[in-house]
């Protein structure tokens, strides 16, 4: 039934799990504040992003290459797409084939284009992590400013 010791140690292998995962996925406890807020943030645009990008010198530069590097990958996703479908078409001339195609491509496509701009930025020396966090706290207290 129960045995009081395999409980005790279904419970300390459950805790161990969780804390080894916790570890490689961090951005759950970081961003757990914003994202479960009672009242959302509001958007914000192009030119607050600047704003924050001009104003923090630390987090600022890294914020605006984290966002480049985005660029570079919603462009790969959109090349990936495109031509994955294209060929797809071309070679069945089917629709679900070639939709299929275009899911399929736009997720390597993004994933291609996410590491390559990861190496040409070399993101990996940075912490994007933290600079986002920094933008959202700068968000959060601007919006509290004006109401």
């Amino acid at each position: 039934m129960g045995d009081s010791s395999s409980d005790s140690f279904l419970k300390k292998n459950l805790k161990e799990f969780k804390e080894f995962w916790a570890e490689r996925f961090p951005f759950t406890d970081v961003y757990s504040r914003f994202i479960n807020r009672q009242e959302s943030l509001p958007s914000w645009s192009e030119s607050d992003v600047n704003e924050f990008i001009a104003s923090d010198s630390v987090h600022g530069p890294i914020l605006k290459t984290t966002r480049e590097a985005a660029n570079i990958a919603l462009a790969g996703s959109a090349i990936g797409a495109v031509s994955t479908a294209g060929l797809a078409w071309k070679y069945s001339r089917s629709l679900h084939g070639a939709g299929l195609a275009f899911l399929g491509g736009g997720v390597f496509g993004w994933t291609f284009g996410q590491e390559i701009a990861n190496h040409w930025y070399q993101l990996y020396r940075l912490d994007t992590m933290a600079a986002q966090v920094k933008f959202m706290e700068w968000w959060e207290k601007k919006c509290q400013r004006r109401s």
